[in-house]
């Protein structure tokens, strides 16, 4: 087994903690920075939903998905689930013997029980987004284009996107998991504008495919009170369910946008006037 760094804990916050931090609070308590170390699974804990993001990047050879002492389980998937996406380069992921292709976009939900997943590919990194299971459900692959595809927004608002929809009640069935990746067109780049909340899930963001020099802002915070992240490329947000989440980018970009909470509903969301915005 590769050693793993210690499991990183971010602690639930209240609204009305956000007007009085800074930004290396905001920071702190909202943005993943470092989930791809090479030759390595770096992870988060949130207790927002008790949602579980990590990074595998093998670059050097195989990585294996172990589990960390603050979980006291087993193994990682005892009572958890996972949606794993590829956004690197080509990569395999095999779950308890069973090899999958990934494909850069690539999308592999294993279930509660799988003991063993192990990650390879020199350019590949595994984003994965783990919550509690209650149940098992099998392990399925979507490529890239293979999920429920939608057509959103306008050049002219420059949010012109296409959602690739992969774990989700009509999909790829999973406990509390709904997961997808939206890529924003050349010349596009809102997202999620007009925002929205769901009070009853916890969403994050995984953004890729931005490059290197170029930058997203992402909003957050509660309608009336929002504030703002300079977020780079594979940098994931956390998104407590009273918080918006949008952002714009200097460029067009990808991300994996992942939900775990009461329903599996993709349209359960409040919606904000942009007018309302604060």
């Amino acid at each position: 087994m590769n050693a793993q760094p210690p499991l990183q804990i971010r602690h639930a916050t209240h609204p009305d903690q956000v007007p009085g931090f800074d930004t290396a609070a905001l920071r702190s308590h909202y943005l993943v920075d470092d989930l791809f170390t090479p030759g390595t699974v770096t992870a988060v804990l949130t207790h927002h939903d008790r949602i579980v993001l990590a990074g595998a990047r093998p670059a050097n050879g195989p990585l294996t998905l172990g589990t960390w002492p603050e979980l006291r389980s087993d193994y990682f998937l005892e009572r958890r689930e996972a949606g794993i996406v590829n956004v690197g380069g080509p990569g395999t992921v095999t779950a308890d013997g069973t090899k999958y292709e990934l494909p850069t976009g690539a999308c592999l939900y294993a279930g509660r029980g799988v003991r063993e997943v192990v990650f390879e590919g020199s350019d590949a990194a595994f984003y994965i987004f783990s919550a509690a299971a209650h149940t098992e459900f099998p392990t399925r692959l979507v490529n890239p284009g293979e999920g429920n595809r939608l057509e959103l927004g306008d050049q002219q608002t420059a949010n012109r996107r296409t959602i690739d929809q992969y774990i989700h009640a009509d999909g790829v069935r999973s406990c509390q998991i709904v997961l997808g990746v939206t890529t924003l067109h050349a010349g596009s780049t809102w997202n999620t504008m007009p925002a929205h909340t769901h009070d009853r899930r916890t969403e994050c963001y995984l953004y890729f495919g931005l490059p290197e020099t170029e930058r997203i802002v992402h909003l957050l915070g509660e309608p009336d009170e929002t504030r703002h992240l300079l977020v780079a490329d594979r940098q994931a947000i956390i998104s407590p369910s009273w918080s918006i989440h949008s952002g714009a980018g200097t460029s067009s970009y990808s991300f994996v946008w992942a939900m775990a909470g009461e329903n599996q509903a993709f349209g359960d969301m409040d919606g904000v006037d942009v007018r309302d915005l604060r």
